[in-house]
């Protein structure tokens, strides 16, 4: 079997035999339902391949079709004129950028249908050619605009730059609404959107399919999609692996499976990571190691916002749908971006819960916001993850919290923002790590944090303060009751108390008891 690894383009995988997960019906429920289309989706989701898949459907190429599943549908097939708008391929750093790359575009279509407006403004430009493109063909036009927001996304942290990225686009996109005359059809992607007070504020009758629960399998591929296309390239990726097909698809459930654009859907694969995995017969973070979230720690890190909330927060349609309050709340952006998935939703109160969607994305994201919040350590050898594992299913609980400590003894403890929430957050990420080891959970309650480890032989229960003592965090172990659910367990218990001195960023009073 052939997969279509990084390959985009439609007619490449149909010409050369590449695997193609079915998507045509949803085209022709589109083209036959509506107009103007938007669409957001994290990153290497598949966007740009159903883009390609569209424009082959709107040139009336029907050869590219046959023995899929619009070729039962379709009985006209029509062709319409495409203008293909694609910011994939440039890296922007300002409204210069972004105005080459548009000319670029411009450039090829006036070549095609006339030049008398080149030197006019972009979006005037624009307007123009969807008008003599109606004109010399009597046909409506097609746009479909690939990664609309890139522009926006590069410049993230350069206000200035993107301000001058918005005034650019916003009137460029207004031309699809003034020209409604003369457009077909009209699809923009992106990863993220732009909401009121940007470049969509004139784009009010966009169609945005993001959340809607009738196309949640638009792109990625979902459970009945893997066993229909790939049935073969399991079991072949189980014998690989020593596993029987059913744990394998267990297994690739469990780590690239679970993104939900809407509350009680099926799950969807990451495709990127799927095919890669079913290509090498390796399991691998693919998906993560193509793209750094460093934008989304610069925001966590901004706004305090609490790691531990991420799986726990309640956000409301408006604000998960729109990443202009960023610098307020992050969600938004983390979770179009595909680090975070829709958990649950309470419809009484329209607000969702948000989780990470399988093992790739919470393993992989942790690991990479961790160097960002732990002490800058003068020897890292002595205090990696795995010297603390073996220690806690050791029992050694005075060794675990002599290293513990040591770690922001000898560290650069720099603190970025709220000192309390960001020593917080550092021991979220710890323990989320040790966690991929070992059983660890965290509650924490009116700034409490407790932490519970469980091993095979021994339970740990943490109690932190801060600018207190450790006694007083082992008292409240004990007036909490918090160990009396393991009176009967056979398993050995340790009660730990420790205290972080804010002054002094460092953990200065620990016991074991």
């Amino acid at each position: 079997m052939k997969y279509p690894i990084g390959i985009q383009n439609f007619e490449k995988i149909r010409a050369e035999g590449f695997a193609y997960v079915d998507k045509t019906a949803t085209i022709y429920r589109l083209a036959q339902s509506g107009t103007y289309y938007f669409l957001s989706r994290p990153r290497r989701f598949g966007k740009s391949l159903f883009l390609s898949t569209l424009r082959a459907y709107f040139e009336g190429r029907k050869e590219l079709f046959k023995g899929l599943a619009i070729d039962k549908l379709e009985t006209e097939w029509k062709s319409y004129p495409v203008l293909y708008l694609d910011l994939n391929a440039r890296d922007y750093v300002g409204a210069e950028s972004l105005e080459a790359e548009m000319n670029r575009h411009l450039e090829v279509w006036e070549k095609q249908y006339g030049d008398e407006y080149h030197e006019r403004a972009t979006e005037e430009r624009f307007l123009q050619i969807i008008k003599k493109v109606y004109d010399q063909t009597g046909k409506r036009v097609v746009i479909l605009v690939d990664e609309y927001d890139k522009p926006l996304l590069q410049t993230i942290d350069d206000p200035k730059a993107q301000e001058s990225i918005r005034r650019k686009l916003k009137p460029f996109y207004s031309v699809l609404k003034t020209m409604d005359e003369y457009i077909q059809f009209a699809f923009l992607t992106g990863v993220t959107k732009f909401g009121k007070v940007s470049v969509f504020s004139d784009l009010n009758h966009l169609m945005d399919l993001s959340l809607d629960k009738d196309y949640v399998d638009i792109c990625g591929i979902s459970e009945r999609e893997l066993r229909h296309y790939f049935d073969e390239g399991v079991a072949e990726l189980a014998a690989a692996n020593s596993m029987t097909k059913e744990e394998c698809y267990t297994r690739l459930r469990h780590c690239y499976d679970g993104y939900h654009f809407q509350p009680d859907t099926i799950g969807i694969y990451n495709p990127f990571s799927l095919l890669n995995t079913l290509a090498r017969l390796q399991f691998k973070d693919y998906w993560f190691e193509t793209g750094t979230p460093t934008i989304l720690v610069r925001q966590l890190q901004k706004t305090d916002y609490p790691l531990e909330d991420l799986t726990r927060e309640e956000i409301t349609t408006d604000t998960l749908n729109c990443i202009d309050v960023m610098n307020e709340n992050p969600l938004p952006l983390i979770y179009q971006s595909g680090y975070l998935t829709i958990k649950s939703y309470d419809a009484r109160f329209d607000v969702y819960t948000l989780g990470f969607p399988n093992k790739e994305v919470e393993e992989g994201f942790v690991k990479f916001i961790y160097p960002f919040y732990a002490p800058k350590t003068k020897s890292k050898s002595a205090f990696s993850v795995t010297a603390f594992v073996r220690e806690i299913e050791a029992g050694d609980a005075e060794g675990f919290m002599r290293r513990l400590q040591a770690l922001f003894a000898d560290g650069n403890y720099q603190v970025v923002g709220d000192e309390e929430i960001y020593f917080q957050n550092t021991l979220y990420v710890f323990f989320k790590l040790l966690g991929f080891y070992v059983q660890v959970e965290r509650h924490t309650t009116n700034g409490r944090l407790d932490i519970l480890i469980e091993t095979h032989d021994y339970i740990y229960i943490l109690e932190l303060k801060k600018n207190q003592s450790a006694a007083i965090a082992l008292q409240q172990i004990d007036e909490k009751g918090y160990a009396l659910p393991f009176a009967s367990d056979p398993r050995h218990l340790y009660k730990i108390g420790l205290n972080f001195n804010t002054a002094t960023r460092k953990i200065d009073d620990w016991a074991v008891k």
